[in-house]
């Protein structure tokens, strides 16, 4: 595995009814790309760029996979920021939501036919020119909708997806002059059991400080326990998950890698195999196709 640093940040949201997901490619900070990747076949689709900010933890996709909810800011007129609808991997909106600051927005797919969106009661309006299916229904998300930034529509979406918050910090360091402007003591800690041998084999992801200069917002470590309590440690990445199918997924460094299992039994994080390669991806205008400027069958 490639441990050298990159500017290239992968983070990735999992279809929950289908083995497809989606990639958010960041780098520089205000580029990203969205990608489709084929889990099954470790394929990929590329996509279009946003010369701006895409929120990932406020984004969602649908269960099969083929909408994805999003929030993004260019701090620009006529928006400044949105929540949008589109056909992955484009960000050609089939619906917008006007936002204008980046508290709460985004939102959660709560089925295929129901998005949460995470907007105050003024904030509901269609941008014009806008429609969304007669079949589709679009509500405001949680007790306070609107307020928040990534929480709290990034825990619900854990939990939904399977995760479990087992660790939380009794004290934090707060120093904005520092090399880290927040260290949680201790870390904030989510785990996850593998799909398909729970009691073999759980997912642990650690959150162990905010806002690293010259890094990443969220310095995040995640690692692999064995029934036996053995700990592999994947170390600092930036996005980490079980494919259906109860392979290791992971991204770090602007790669991603797959670890697979022979017949439940995961080799060591040694033997994980490079899928992809993000980092030398550069910035170019993509227009979508005709196909993803169409609601897909509701």
């Amino acid at each position: 595995m490639k441990r050298m640093r990159s500017q290239a940040r992968v983070d990735v949201i999992q279809a929950r009814n289908a083995p497809v997901a989606v990639i958010f490619r960041r780098g520089p900070s205000k580029r990203v790309l969205l990608i489709k990747w084929d889990i099954q076949n470790d394929t990929f689709e590329y996509g279009q760029w946003l010369s701006g900010r895409i929120y990932e933890r406020r984004c969602d996709l649908s269960p099969e996979g083929d909408l994805l909810l999003y929030f993004a800011a260019n701090y620009r007129e006529p928006y400044y920021s949105w929540t949008g609808v589109s056909c992955p991997p484009y960000l050609t909106a089939l619906a917008l939501w006007p936002k204008g600051d980046c508290y709460g927005g985004g939102g959660l797919f709560s089925s295929r036919r129901v998005i949460e969106l995470n907007h105050q009661e003024c904030e509901m309006a269609l941008e014009k020119d806008f429609a969304v299916p007669r079949l589709l229904t679009v509500r405001q998300f949680g007790d306070h909708p609107g307020w928040g930034e990534d929480e709290p529509v990034w825990s619900k979406r854990l939990m939904r997806d399977g995760w479990t918050l087992v660790s939380h910090p009794t004290g934090t360091k707060n120093d904005f002059g520092a090399k880290v402007g927040w260290e949680f003591s201790p870390p904030i800690v989510w785990r996850k059991p593998n799909p398909v041998w729970p009691k073999l084999y759980s997912l642990e992801m650690s959150i162990v400080g905010l806002h690293e200069q010259n890094g990443s917002w969220y310095m995040t470590e995640h690692s692999v326990i064995s029934e036996q309590g053995k700990v592999e440690r994947i170390g600092r990445s930036d996005w980490a998950d079980w494919s259906h199918t109860g392979d290791l997924l992971f991204s770090m460094n602007g790669c991603l890698y797959r670890l697979p299992h022979r017949s439940g039994v995961l080799g060591p994080l040694e033997e994980a195999v490079e899928v992809a390669d993000f980092t030398k991806l550069q910035f170019e205008p993509c227009r979508a196709p005709q196909k993803a400027l169409r609601w897909p069958s509701m």
